[in-house]
């Protein structure tokens, strides 16, 4: 089953698809049909391999998915993870950038 299609089978069950947590393994079978954004915060350089905060917006069907760590989490940092999935692209790119700004 698409993640599309499962989002909009919870939220025909009056589920609050927001906050909800996808299966892994439907991330791991379905690609994003496209990269809206991308912003990673990453000031010590290239090479660090490291946790860094980050912001992106996917689109799966008609849903976007929005995830990251809040830059006030700082470098290397594991902490403030953060996820929202909307149908709204507006509401998902400012969700995004407020998150990394």
């Amino acid at each position: 089953m698409k993640i599309s299609n499962w989002l909009d089978k919870k939220q025909e069950e009056k589920i609050d698809v927001s906050q909800i947590k996808v299966p892994l393994e439907m991330f791991y079978d379905e690609d994003p049909d496209e990269m809206i954004y991308f912003k990673e915060h990453k000031p010590c350089g290239y090479f660090c391999a490291q946790n860094h905060p980050f912001s992106k917006v996917e689109r799966f069907g008609h849903w976007y998915y929005c995830k990251g760590q809040d830059k006030k989490a700082g470098i290397h940092s594991s902490d403030m993870k953060w996820h929202l999935f909307t149908k709204d692209e507006k509401l998902a790119l400012k969700t995004a950038k407020k998150h990394i700004e």
